[in-house]
C-alpha cells in the first residue's frame, strides 16, 4: 500500500511538472517570434528616413528639386506608398520620410539607378543656385519599422 501511495505521489508530481512545462512553453512571449531580423523578414511596411542639411536661403531650391526630380521617380517605383518632407528652421535640416510597402521592394531598386537620380537632383540644384557642388549634405539615413 505504501509503495502504491509513493508511486501515485511521484506520478502526480511528474504530471504537475509536465503541465508546468507545457504552460511555460505556450505562454512564452510569442512576440519574440515576430521579432525577426529585418534583413530576413521583408514583408512589413518600412519607412526610409533621410536627414539633410538645408540652409534657410536654399530651402526653396531644395523643395523644387525634390518635386521635379525625386517625386516623379519615386512615384514610378514598385512598393512606393508616399513620402513626407519636413524642415526644421532652427537646425536648418530636412527630414524626409519615404513609405515603402516592404523592405524587399525598397531594397530591390538598384543603387546604380538611385545614384543616377541623385546626380540629376544635384545637377538641378547646382544649376538653380549657380554653385559647383551639392549644398545639401546627407546627415543621416536609416529605416523605421511600423509599430502597431
Amino acid at each position: 500500500m505504501n509503495l502504491n501511495l509513493n508511486l501515485e505521489k511521484n506520478f502526480q508530481r511528474f504530471c504537475l511538472v509536465l503541465i508546468c512545462l507545457v504552460v511555460l512553453f505556450f505562454q512564452s512571449d510569442m512576440s519574440n517570434l515576430k521579432a525577426l531580423n529585418m534583413d530576413n523578414y521583408q514583408g512589413e511596411m518600412v519607412i526610409e528616413e533621410l536627414r539633410l542639411k538645408v540652409p534657410a536661403d536654399l530651402k526653396a531650391a531644395w523643395l523644387n528639386a525634390e518635386k521635379e526630380i525625386w517625386e516623379p521617380w519615386l512615384s514610378s517605383q514598385d512598393g512606393f506608398l508616399g513620402r513626407q518632407l519636413f524642415w526644421d528652421k532652427e537646425k536648418e535640416e530636412a527630414l524626409i520620410l519615404v513609405n515603402w510597402k516592404s523592405k524587399k521592394l525598397w531594397k530591390s531598386i538598384p543603387m546604380s539607378e538611385v545614384n543616377v537620380v541623385q546626380q540629376r537632383f544635384e545637377d538641378n540644384v547646382m544649376a538653380a543656385i549657380n554653385v559647383g557642388e551639392n549644398p545639401f549634405k546627407l546627415i543621416y539615413e536609416g529605416e523605421l519599422d511600423k509599430q502597431g
